[in-house]
């Protein structure tokens, strides 16, 4: 893709050009990418468990501590998330994502091997949880920017749902196999399996040979600065961008808040051993792989627009299920209300990922994909520090209520722009 205006309008209509017999797994090089994300990713949400775990199980951690280190894992897309986009865009992007894999690969295997030695502390796994978010910050802008260098422009929503398919299945296998290792070895072990994903994706990404150009410089003098003000005013500016970056923003309030105490509910308030709570929560992340594989489908039946709003109401008012979550068979209202919440999520990530791909300038992508990030990602620390708070002070289970409360309310922010006038998004910028 080289700019909007080569765009068609994949959401809305099928691919202009018939997908090959296989698909895109016929793709050799979008197969490689897939492979090393998929395997990452399962060890990503192996260790999303495992570590909160190690933090309570090994040691003894307090609901604010573990708040703290999911908080720790966001704080970079604050701190660093403009001035990578910026950086990503001047850049070849596929040494970048190998650096980072390669960069996470030794922070979580720093974690057994303080565990053999016997010197782990909490201070270590936030250590380890904001290097790891940093190495993320960038391993993700470039994979934005990346993927449509290797796909045509009406290949890269089926790139995307594939993609995000996989992503989903790992929150469904992760957890689960996060709770297996951890009972069977510790938790401890688990994230040593987190690390060697790492360096699978790494080799996956290595081996793909298509030979990405180098990005041009900007005409005229520029500075990392201007070049980041340039993503935000194209943010800002964007009628239908603004709207979904505030979306975003405000749903990963009540996700974040939520699943930042889950596990230390379903430990000590539920009394759920520790493989059956990978389980539940991977059992929860099931409607994702169901939302991913229907998100073109939805997206061309009913257009992107009308797709959006179906999946912000399932991300929404269907959380106030979860905190009726309880011991014995009250935790199937984790696994419905969780399930719903995920295909949700699934449908709009992957309309409104390919949307930004093929709608953005590619020239301005890195930036606008992390100034929309800055906000969304953003907020993701500060709800789990106040989710943590809000559990200190009326524990777990209190402060799920409040934030699956305030998630159910968000898809009312998507009325306010102009997706409700609309059946499907626009191809190009006005």
């Amino acid at each position: 893709m080289t700019g909007p205006s080569t765009v068609a309008a994949p959401l809305r209509t099928p691919a202009a050009v018939p997908p090959p017999p296989g698909g895109l797994f016929r793709h050799r090089d979008f197969r490689l990418l897939w492979l090393g994300q998929t395997v990452s990713a399962v060890g990503s949400n192996v260790t999303a468990v495992a570590l909160p775990l190690a933090a309570v199980a090994v040691l003894d951690a307090t609901t604010f501590q573990v708040a703290v280190l999911t908080a720790a894992a966001w704080l970079p897309w604050l701190l660093a998330g403009l001035p990578a986009g910026a950086w990503v865009d001047r850049v070849r992007r596929r040494p970048v994502m190998i650096a980072c894999d390669l960069v996470s690969a030794a922070l979580f295997l720093s974690v057994p091997v303080a565990a053999v030695l016997g010197v782990l502390t909490i201070g270590q796994l936030l250590v380890v949880a904001l290097g790891a978010g940093l190495a993320r910050v960038f391993f993700e802008t470039a994979g934005q920017v990346h993927l449509p260098t290797l796909l045509r422009p009406e290949q890269v929503p089926e790139g995307n749902a594939k993609l995000h398919v996989t992503q989903t299945a790992s929150y469904l296998v992760g957890p689960g196999l996060a709770g297996l290792i951890a009972q069977l070895a510790g938790a401890v072990t688990a994230v040593l399996l987190d690390a060697v994903t790492f360096l699978v994706s790494a080799v996956c990404l290595g081996r793909i040979r298509t030979v990405e150009a180098r990005p041009g410089r900007p005409a005229g003098p520029s500075s990392l600065a201007g070049e980041v003000a340039d993503g935000l005013r194209f943010v800002l500016r964007d009628r239908y961008l603004r709207v979904l970056t505030v979306f975003g923003a405000a749903s990963n309030i009540g996700l974040t808040g939520y699943q930042a105490v889950l596990v230390v509910f379903l430990v000590r308030s539920a009394g759920l051993p520790a493989g059956l709570v990978g389980l539940l929560i991977g059992l929860a992340s099931v409607g994702g792989i169901v939302g991913a594989g229907l998100a073109t489908v939805l997206a061309r039946r009913f257009g992107s627009a009308h797709a959006l709003l179906l999946a912000a109401a399932a991300t929404g008012p269907p959380a106030l299920l979860i905190p009726l979550a309880g011991p014995g068979l009250r935790v199937g209202w984790l696994v419905l209300g969780g399930a719903l919440v995920s295909l949700g999520v699934a449908v709009g990530n992957v309309v409104k990922g390919s949307f930004r791909q093929t709608y953005t300038p590619h020239v301005l992508l890195g930036r606008v994909t992390v100034s929309m990030q800055l906000l969304n990602y953003g907020t993701i620390p500060l709800a789990a520090v106040l989710a943590g708070a809000l559990g200190a002070a009326w524990g777990p289970a209190g402060a799920i209520r409040v934030m699956t409360a305030w998630l159910a309310l968000t898809p009312l922010i998507l009325l306010v722009g102009p997706l409700r006038r609309r059946r499907d998004l626009p191809a190009s910028p006005a």
